[in-house]
């Protein structure tokens, strides 16, 4: 049976949401896979000869798309079919995360066309077919069965006419801390789940430094959980707060305002069932302007501003026992000299102008104490 299925929606609220960034677009596949109940996600770059970008392959195990389906799945956007399910997948009851039915037209940020090869179960047989849609017409897509079915159920999604923008997906590393740090809580919640980019593992474990556990608690009593990770890489941007429902999903994130100071880059997630009150009355969208949003942030920042103040003293006194075992710190460590303060000012100093102090050599650190010291002497 082939068909066509049109999108109830204006084709400019469509563009807008093709204009999504590769990663955002791949983080939207991937959530989609998930919510298909799929154990295995891989998102990969095929690439040419010349080292160019020819597609972008999302594939999973997942339960496949229901062809009785298609027309509420790919036909009507903001009105999600997961709207009319328990909120949970059908097989391993996962929290769904998908509500509106938007991901899919993000697939078109990634390229000009884009196929969903799917293979789901009919009865006791294995029905395979495959939606077809392009950027120049998003409000169309084509459906086909295909010639044979699948080996096993599950979905392929394949983009091709690769925008130049995906170019900015070709440092895997930090693909994946990024994509780590957003399915962090989910991959706890749920370890029997793997994502794979690039054929590197989105494991939150491998790319964090350390995570440390708080409990917020407001004036009114609420009391919410606050997991602050830490990565091992440092991310572009500042360190983010984002709100998230019980289940550990994103509702709504913004920069933390609060600075972590070097080698820190951290996500601070905050979770507890009254978030996703909020955001269904739409009130973290408005940030600081929601009296009790405001009230959240101001409390999380409190104990953030303490995190770090204690991870600085910590990383300073690390610091400084490597130095000394090193042999190249010219104080004795209960020296409290002025000319001590001063050598410790400078090198201070040193640290934040230089980048890559820390990992000099320590011929090359004792060389520029030495020259400190006699500044300060």
């Amino acid at each position: 049976m082939t068909k066509d299925i049109y999108v109830q929606a204006k084709a400019d609220h469509i563009a807008s949401l093709a204009r999504a960034t590769p990663l955002s677009a791949v983080e939207e596949l991937v959530w989609n896979a998930l919510d298909a109940d799929a154990r295995e996600v891989r998102v990969d770059l095929v690439q040419n000869a010349l080292g160019g970008i020819d597609a972008v392959r999302v594939s999973d195990d997942g339960t496949g798309i229901d062809i009785l389906r298609s027309e509420e799945t790919f036909g009507s956007l903001g009105g999600s079919w997961k709207l009319q399910d328990a909120g949970t997948t059908a097989s391993h009851h996962r929290r769904l995360h998908g509500r509106h039915g938007r991901g899919r037209f993000k697939a078109f940020a990634l390229g000009t066309h884009v196929e969903w090869r799917t293979t789901m179960k009919a009865g006791d047989a294995l029905l395979s077919y495959t939606l077809a849609g392009d950027a120049s017409d998003p409000g169309v897509f084509h459906v086909a069965p295909a010639a044979t079915p699948g080996p096993a159920t599950g979905t392929e999604v394949f983009v091709t006419g690769v925008r130049a923008t995906v170019d900015s997906l070709t440092r895997p590393e930090m693909v994946v801390q990024t994509l780590a740090a957003k399915f962090a809580l989910y991959l706890k919640a749920y370890p029997g789940v793997s994502v794979y980019f690039c054929g590197l593992p989105v494991s939150p474990v491998i790319v964090q430094k350390g995570t440390t556990d708080y409990t917020v608690r407001l004036e009114s009593g609420q009391e919410a959980k606050l997991e602050v990770i830490e990565w091992r890489k440092k991310f572009s941007g500042k360190g983010r707060i984002v709100f998230c429902g019980r289940d550990g999903f994103t509702l709504y994130e913004r920069p933390s305002g609060v600075r972590s100071g070097q080698p820190f880059s951290y996500t601070a997630y905050l979770v507890g069932a009254r978030f996703g009150e909020l955001a269904a009355e739409n009130a973290l969208v408005m940030d600081e302007l929601h009296p009790e949003v405001r009230a959240w942030l101001d409390a999380t920042r409190a104990i953030l501003k303490e995190h770090f103040h204690r991870r600085a003293e910590q990383a300073a006194q690390e610091r400084l026992r490597r130095w000394i075992d090193e042999k190249i710190y010219p104080f004795a460590p209960d020296d409290a000299s002025a000319e001590r303060a001063a050598f410790d000012a400078g090198v201070a100093e040193m640290r934040a102008q230089l980048d890559g102090f820390d990992s000099l050599s320590v011929a090359e650190r004792g060389y520029l104490f030495s020259l400190i010291r006699k500044a300060v002497g």
